[in-house]
């Protein structure tokens, strides 16, 4: 979103598909709040995540470097 001055106010410009999917209409007042960042992952746990999306080869699979190579 677009943060925008209007006279000595700064006003938050919604785009028109997220005004309708929040049911949003001129004159409506909403809140704006600072949501918390989500803690960073430890390596640890970044490895683990990545682990969990690993999905198994399928059967006869062969990966060749050579021929992936030879562009």
């Amino acid at each position: 979103m677009k943060v925008e001055k209007i006279g000595d106010q700064l006003a938050i410009v919604i785009p028109q598909d997220v005004a309708e999917t929040l049911g949003l209409h001129e004159g409506d007042s909403v809140e704006v709040r600072r949501s918390s960042d989500p803690a960073p992952m430890t390596r640890d746990e970044a490895i683990a995540a990545m682990r969990a999306l690993a999905r198994p080869l399928p059967p006869g699979y062969k990966f060749d470097r050579e021929e992936a190579n030879a562009r």
